[in-house]
């Protein structure tokens, strides 16, 4: 067991928002997405531990960097990916990228702008979806779907969890320029409700995230991997259904997540509009 693996949360693949290595990709991918998962589980638990000091924190994300990238052995989650990237010949950037994104959640505990948040999210989500790309040898002309898409879930995450991210981490991820103008300290997120120009913030925030959805909406039928074009129809279709949720409800009073109950309902209108885009793709223009 490693250092790193000391500060784990508990949490899994189940816990997340959205599906990691589900039944609907293919067995043979399933391992190295649940390989990258691990990492970026190991390596999100350090940066998120709420009494690990950010020194010690920052030297097992460097441990991991440097057990990636093959200059040292002592992370064991990093070496199984770097093992596992050799074998199919795929680059280490991925994980590299992310580990900036953590690195940035021990030291930066604010963003002053949407653009600082996309950058942001250009090393925590966007490099997540490029690996499940990479490994399926899709190509790059979809990367820019994907980015989108990524980095829509990050914000819905954001989203979700302001009042928790505040409260435990003193970690705000809401722009600056958005809340100072409108007189809104960051304690504001302590409250059991939002105020009135909190709310107005927040729903702003759920538009951006709606807008890179409508980018992201050609995602899947870009994808030539069948079964990978399907489970990314359904991450949009939850995404897009929590996003109306975060325009509709108050994150710091209202449950904003997805029921188990609910899954049925979304995965049939998921799998509705992935068949209605297929089938869209195969006529041929007269």
């Amino acid at each position: 067991m490693s250092a790193a693996a000391d500060l784990a949360s508990g949490k899994g693949d189940k816990d997340e928002n959205f599906p990691v290595a589900s039944i609907l990709i293919e067995k043979r991918f399933r391992p190295p997405v649940m390989t990258f998962y691990n990492f970026a589980r190991i390596a999100d638990d350090v940066s998120d531990h709420p009494t690990t000091p950010p020194d010690r924190k920052l030297a097992l994300l460097e441990s991991m960097r440097a057990s990636l990238a093959g200059s040292g052995s002592l992370s064991p989650e990093a070496v199984a990916l770097r093992n596992m990237l050799v074998e199919r010949k795929l680059s280490p950037q991925h994980g590299l990228d992310l580990l900036e994104a953590f690195r940035r959640d021990v030291t930066k505990l604010r963003y002053n702008s949407w653009d600082e948040l996309m950058d942001y999210c250009r090393y925590s989500a966007m490099p997540v979806g490029r690996f499940v790309l990479d490994v399926h040898g899709e190509s790059r002309e979809t990367w820019p779907a994907n980015d989108a898409l990524c980095a829509a879930l990050q914000v819905i995450n954001h989203l979700q969890d302001c009042a928790k991210d505040r409260r435990n981490l003193d970690r705000v991820y809401l722009p600056l320029d958005m809340l100072e103008p409108a007189g809104i300290p960051v304690t504001a997120l302590d409250q059991p409700k939002s105020s009135p120009a909190l709310r107005k913030v927040l729903t702003e925030l759920a538009n951006r995230t709606a807008h890179l959805l409508d980018i992201s909406r050609p995602f899947a039928s870009q994808i030539k991997n069948r079964r990978l074009s399907l489970d990314v129809a359904v991450i949009q279709t939850l995404a897009e259904d929590l996003t109306k949720r975060l325009l509709a409800r108050d994150p710091l009073a209202d449950r904003v997540h997805h029921g188990k109950h609910e899954m049925p309902g979304l995965l049939f209108r998921a799998f509705f509009s992935f068949a209605g885009a297929r089938m869209s793709r195969k006529k041929v223009p007269s």
